[in-house]
């Protein structure tokens, strides 16, 4: 973990430049222990790990004033949905975490307690489950970004679930509850709202919105119970659903009237005069997953997802022949498949 970058952060009272590599110094007394595949951790030049059949690597990256903002935020927990928003992933392909690997930028304003700040919340997500920090990089930045490389594994390639394997006849599953993290942003974005949902709701809300759980858990008990085809959804469930059907050549077909909502998003779209059923259909940053499974496994699916303990499995609809999604009202009517774009 080393790097040629100019000194971070704010002078110290004596004067002095807070140093990259104190500051690496000290996030390496802050670490977990290193997981068993791990030969050689942070504080090298790279890291070396020793893992065993297969592995699945994804990357990904959260910016100040796009994916959060300090003022509707603390440090910590922009720390943990980082590294929780990356572990997403692993949990879609039905993987195991391994090891994660962070590059923090740090802008001007934030101090060297603010950068442990954060660090301490990607440190708590790494400890929550079961994720080796093996190595990373700190860098200068005009505001505040984490970026994350975060690898995860299985027995066998076989064990890990794509997006492209559904095909017709298959059930269309979500785990959890929809909506969540979408009414939690318009509570942080509108201060007017407060008063239409009672405070416990409100702060179950926002916690899906500011501190996400990824289903690692429930990612391998449904690869294990035949899912074809997973993915999670960060971007919405409408334009994720849109992902499983390009890659598998099929039509998504879902019931609105299916969709498992949050307690309290009726509510928040009631007050913001918003349609509820596009809160859960394409408000992003669920962090659930949308997985496709033979109907003759469904009950299994079902079964395994609640054995895991972390949340229940909803049969939503079924995938056909053709393309893209439908999202079907109970009126007959459609609504529209959108979500969020990081582009637009």
């Amino acid at each position: 973990m080393t790097s040629t970058a100019a000194p971070i952060g704010p002078r110290r009272p004596d004067n002095a430049p807070m140093g990259e590599f104190e500051l690496l110094a000290r996030l390496r007394e802050r670490l977990p222990p290193p997981g068993p595949q791990v030969r050689l951790g942070m504080g090298d030049d790279a890291a070396v790990t020793v893992p065993a059949g297969a592995t699945a690597t994804s990357v990904d990256a959260i910016v100040e004033g796009v994916h959060f903002r300090r003022d509707r935020a603390s440090l910590r927990s922009i720390g943990r949905k980082g590294l929780a928003t990356a572990l997403s992933d692993l949990a879609a392909m039905g993987a195991a975490p391994g090891e994660a690997y962070v590059i923090l930028g740090i802008p001007a304003d934030l101090d060297e307690d603010g950068a442990l700040e954060v660090l301490d919340g990607i440190g708590e997500q790494a400890l929550a489950t079961g994720t080796a920090l093996a190595g990373g990089d700190v860098t200068r930045s005009p505001a505040l970004s984490l970026s994350f490389t975060v690898v995860g594994h299985a027995a066998a390639p076989e064990q890990l679930v794509a997006r492209g394997g559904a095909a017709p006849g298959d059930r269309i599953v979500v785990t959890g509850e929809l909506g969540g993290a979408a009414a939690g942003l318009l509570l942080l974005e509108q201060d007017e709202l407060a008063p239409a949902v009672p405070e416990q709701l409100s702060a179950a809300l926002l916690r899906r919105q500011l501190d996400p759980v990824p289903r690692l858990a429930e990612g391998r008990a449904l690869a294990a119970a035949g899912a074809r085809a997973m993915i999670d959804l960060s971007d919405g469930l409408g334009a994720d659903a849109g992902h499983i059907a390009a890659a598998s050549s099929v039509q998504m077909r879902i019931e609105v009237a299916a969709l498992p909502v949050c307690a309290g998003v009726r509510e928040v779209a009631a007050a913001s005069g918003v349609d509820p059923g596009q809160l859960a259909a394409a408000g992003g940053e669920d962090y659930e997953l949308l997985a496709c499974v033979p109907a003759d496994r469904l009950a299994e699916a079902v079964s395994a997802v609640a054995a895991v303990g972390g949340t229940s499995l909803t049969p939503i609809g079924e995938v056909v022949a053709g393309e893209g999604v439908e999202l079907r009202l109970p009126d007959g009517g459609r609504l529209a498949p959108g979500g969020f774009d990081q582009l637009r």
